[in-house]
């Protein structure tokens, strides 16, 4: 296991790298790395609403340039550059998508399937209330792309590769040219999107609320 302070100074390297270096690119080993610890990230009941599309061709990135003013220099330069979508109504508790999860991935005998089927429903409806519009089940959705997408930050600068998460974008102006391009369809929505490579300029000093500031305890 590696030390505390090693998972530390890989918190302390992290930073939202603004251009990369356009020459050097990550090697697909340490790639296949990353996105797996995507994969393995948590995610409510265990039901992986994500799907992690790499984005190398350049003409994609061209056209996404004009509407994602948050990736100015990221776009250009990035080694790999990621769009993670969430599933929309496949979300439901009675999607055939949860079915196969849990029938199929997660593997569940049938009663279980029923039982944790059933408490899915539940937990929709009644107590997190996301069905009353589709963009509450969306949202929710999202909810546990953020997780995967700070493990592969995380796991990227644990191994010395830089990152920069995208949110600045016109999503219905992205979604278009994404779905144009044949990156996404009518299952899926546009959850975050995140950049990796190696920096080209020095990182600024980390600057963060102190720990008081944040934390309370209940004893």
């Amino acid at each position: 296991m590696i030390s505390k302070n090693d998972v530390l100074a890989a918190f302390q390297f992290r930073h939202a790298c603004k251009r990369f270096d356009p020459e050097k690119k990550i090697s697909d080993d340490d790639f296949a790395f990353i996105l797996e610890t995507g994969r393995l990230s948590p995610s409510s009941f265990g039901f992986e609403p994500w799907r992690f599309v790499v984005i190398q061709n350049q003409d994609i990135r061209k056209k996404l340039l004009p509407v994602v003013w948050g990736a100015q220099g990221q776009l250009p330069t990035a080694s790999h550059y990621v769009a993670i979508l969430c599933r929309k109504d496949g979300m439901r508790f009675d999607s055939p998508f949860i079915q196969h999860l849990m029938k199929d991935v997660q593997k569940l005998p049938d009663e279980v399937v029923v039982k944790k089927g059933g408490k899915f429903k539940s937990f929709q409806e009644n107590e997190f209330k996301l069905l009353e519009n589709k963009r509450a089940l969306f949202d929710w959705a999202c909810k546990q792309a953020y997780i995967a997408l700070g493990n592969m930050m995380t796991a990227a600068a644990l191994i010395g590769i830089d990152s920069c998460p995208i949110e600045g974008y016109d999503i219905d102006a992205t979604e278009r040219i994404l779905t144009d391009s044949g990156v996404l369809d009518s299952d899926f929505g546009l959850a975050v999107m995140v950049a990796f490579g190696y920096r080209i300029n020095s990182q600024s000093s980390k600057v963060r609320q102190p720990i008081e500031d944040v934390t309370a305890w209940v004893r």
